[in-house]
């Protein structure tokens, strides 16, 4: 479908939002853009407001302050009913007195839908999701993912300008799971309706979203696409956030003469005189408090045990190893400290060994340790 310039400066815009339960603070400041056709994923953990904004852009609940603009349309003061909005619930919410094909009609009707045009809009969309032999059962009859199918194809039906996901995947098991991903991607990229889709699920996350946006306790952390959010996270929490099996952190402070002094706890200092050109502007890092970050797949084993300017090198005790299938999951210990390495293959190591462990100066991340913010 053709878009003009006028639709492509249009969509959905949030300013300024703000919602406060009590003396609890639920959303501060948020400014956030979604373009026509676009699907945005919202993550965070528990608490941090990803369902408060998706109820607020539904108007099932008010904020405090704060504008939302859909289409160029001030949406904020509108009933639920006004706003050309579909949501998709975690717990599906269909009639369980109706059968797939009430349940698909039912808005419609709601609407004043002639019964000709909201039967053939039904068939549409039960075709578009393979519901088709599904339509005379009734909700306790199916699946949860057939009920996660018709949740959506209830929203498809109206033709919404915007469809709002609030973790309609939660319910499923791992494989379900993993399909109906699949499915709800497929489905954006063939209607390129705008979406919102929240969740606490990294995979979900990296794998559906055109974009991302990371919430903590209300406030945005950082809006980017996948790549930019994995590679280059702005601070510590969003580094940690979207690191599967747990970011891997080294307190440090930086020497006058460019050497970091670790200060892994339960271990001796040690002197590393890193790559230059790995580290935030010198000037700006020195007496300061810092955490070293890797990810878990960044490390590697190696024979040797010397480090230079491109590879910081330690001897840890291997702890723990998870299988996974292609890879394998390393739990260390440093001293006090708990390292994670992700390696491909079935590895021929043994809890209680000695591994010499390599982390490469290209792959590390600088933070603040008081702030959080990343320097390099």
């Amino acid at each position: 479908m053709m878009t003009t310039t006028n639709e492509r400066s249009s969509g959905l815009r949030i300013r300024g939002l703000h919602k406060r339960i009590g003396a609890q603070q639920i959303l501060d400041d948020i400014h956030l853009d979604l373009d026509p056709g676009e699907m945005l994923i919202l993550v965070g953990p528990s608490g941090c407001g990803k369902s408060s904004l998706l109820n607020i852009v539904a108007g099932l609940q008010q904020a405090d302050a704060g504008e939302i603009t859909l289409d160029g349309r001030r949406i904020d003061a509108l009933s639920p009913r006004e706003r050309d909005i579909a949501m998709v619930f975690q717990n599906y919410a269909l009639y369980p007195h109706m059968n797939v094909a009430q349940n698909l009609g039912f808005a419609l009707e709601m609407q004043g839908w002639p019964r000709v045009r909201r039967e053939a809009r039904v068939a549409e969309v039960a075709q578009l999701l393979q519901l088709q032999n599904l339509l005379e059962r009734r909700p306790a009859q199916l699946s949860g993912g057939q009920r996660q199918r018709v949740a959506m194809g209830r929203a498809l039906a109206r033709h919404p300008q915007l469809f709002l996901f609030d973790e309609p995947l939660s319910n499923l098991d791992a494989q379900l799971r993993a399909e109906m991903r699949g499915e709800i991607k497929l489905l954006h990229q063939r209607l390129g309706r705008s979406a919102i889709y929240v969740t606490h699920d990294q995979t979900e996350a990296m794998t559906l979203g055109q974009r991302i946006a990371v919430l903590k306790q209300g406030r945005l952390q950082q809006v980017g696409t996948p790549q930019q959010i994995y590679q280059q996270p702005d601070n510590l929490f969003v580094a940690q956030f979207l690191s599967g099996p747990g970011l891997n952190l080294l307190p440090a402070r930086l020497a006058t003469d460019g050497a970091l002094r670790l200060l892994a706890p339960g271990t001796e200092p040690l002197e590393w005189m890193p790559d230059r050109a790995c580290l935030p502007p010198f000037n700006s890092m020195v007496g300061r408090s810092l955490l070293l970050g890797w990810r878990a797949e960044s490390l590697g084993c190696t024979e040797q045990l010397r480090s230079e300017p491109g590879t910081l090198r330690l001897q840890a005790q291997l702890r723990l190893i998870e299988p996974l299938g292609p890879d394998c999951l390393l739990q260390l210990q440093l001293g006090e400290q708990r390292l994670h390495m992700r390696l491909p293959g079935w590895p021929a190591l043994s809890p209680g060994q000695d591994i010499r462990v390599e982390l490469p100066s290209a792959s590390m991340w600088v933070f603040d340790a008081e702030t959080g913010e990343r320097l390099s």
